[in-house]
């Protein structure tokens, strides 16, 4: 992947890995959110399911802009481990 440049269309069309899930607001209505397991500080809410899935992805390309922009910024990407993935009981004698 070295030779292709890494901008903001590449990322868009990557594969991330989507945590959705339904909890209530402070009012005790229900709503859908979608977080991206690769970008922890990613989350998006909405009253349905249909409207998160079908929304996401602007919010998505907001926070791929500024993560972008940002030269210190690493971008992991689907199919990279991070922490979480290491096994340090392998690891740890």
């Amino acid at each position: 992947m070295s030779d292709e440049k890494k901008d903001l269309d590449y990322y868009m069309n990557l594969d991330w890995t989507l945590i959705e899930g339904t909890d209530l607001d402070f009012n005790g209505n229900p709503y859908h959110y979608i977080e991206i397991k690769e970008i922890p500080s990613f989350a998006f809410c909405a009253k349905t399911q249909e409207a998160a899935r079908a929304n996401y992805k602007t919010q998505l390309k907001w926070t791929l802009m500024v993560m972008l922009s940002d030269p210190d910024c690493v971008i992991r990407e689907p199919g990279e481990p991070d922490e979480d993935d290491i096994d340090w009981e392998s690891l740890c004698p």
